[in-house]
């Protein structure tokens, strides 16, 4: 096993869905087979669609998960996905720069005169050492870091990796269910600027924190992954009506009542416009995916 950088943007020109599946040729199948049952970390190239001529992304990294199994792509000849489990994938804090003040995060992408390797930048799989990986790691959830007392959290009910397979610390906080919750309750606050998707409320309390609650969209207990695109910001009120099903959401970002079940004091809550507030950065955006499942299996129709 070894580690990995798979590089990857969210569009609909790719098959890739970071937190379920990555998509690639058999030019890596080698390297990728060489990352099952480890950890790979996601990067964003400055190309935002499959198309040459598109910018646009962010040059960095952006998740983390592990890689469970590879399998063929029936559709697609000499193609491949790498399945991650999902119980693993996590957004990053923050995302984190190839570069920092002209210091790599990975030294192979830098030349002995201390600028880009460009050869090694446009492969789209890059193995890495542990130490490389720790760091990216460790700068893309520098924000809450500072707040886990406890490295040594027990890994959440259902894991399906003992804790003593992690040797590391910082891959022991990242499989913990505490640091999971920390992290995501961040990632999503701030992607919605701590307002409420479905009311627009924006409530800090007397000491500066914001009421504003993080949301699953797929529940976790329903093997929902703990990343943005499965999360929404909702105040307290508003995100027990949606984990029961009276609120969902469409694909258009309509918001969905279910009839006959919330009251017209509570839909009066709901933003007038229809539609859900949406994060500024569309890459974050609620991912069709978690929205169906939502109103396939939770929504009271």
């Amino acid at each position: 096993m070894t580690k990995a950088v798979f590089t990857s943007k969210v569009t609909p020109s790719y098959k890739d869905l970071p937190e379920e599946r990555y998509h690639f040729p058999r030019t890596y199948l080698n390297y990728v087979q060489q990352t099952i049952g480890d950890y790979i970390v996601y990067y964003e190239p400055r190309r935002s669609s499959s198309d040459l001529s598109s910018r646009g992304g962010r040059q960095s990294y952006f998740g983390v998960a592990r890689v469970s199994s590879v399998i063929e792509d029936v559709e697609l000849p000499d193609h491949y996905f790498a399945i991650i489990d999902s119980a693993t994938y996590l957004d990053f804090d923050t995302v984190v720069p190839f570069q920092e003040q002209g210091e790599y995060y990975e030294s192979a992408l830098e030349k002995d005169d201390g600028s880009t390797n460009k050869g090694a930048f446009g492969r789209a799989v890059r193995l890495i050492p542990d130490n490389e990986f720790d760091r990216i790691l460790r700068a893309g959830f520098a924000p809450i870091l500072g707040e886990v007392h406890s490295p040594e959290a027990p890994s959440p009910p259902g894991y399906s990796e003992p804790p003593t397979s992690f040797e590391r610390p910082v891959v022991e906080m990242v499989v913990s269910r505490p640091f999971r919750e920390k992290s995501f309750m961040h990632s999503v606050r701030a992607a919605y600027s701590n307002r409420c998707a479905i009311t627009g409320l924006r409530l800090i309390n007397g000491g500066g924190r914001p009421e504003v609650q993080a949301a699953h969209i797929q529940p976790v207990a329903s093997n929902g992954p703990d990343s943005v695109r499965n999360g929404l910001a909702l105040s307290g009120t508003v995100h027990w009506m949606f984990d029961r099903g009276l609120i969902s959401i469409g694909d258009d970002y309509k918001i969905l009542v279910s009839k006959n079940h919330v009251p017209e004091d509570a839909v009066r809550l709901l933003n007038q416009s229809g539609l859900i507030n949406l994060p500024k950065d569309q890459t974050l955006y609620p991912n069709s995916h978690y929205l169906k499942f939502h109103r396939d299996v939770v929504f009271k129709k």
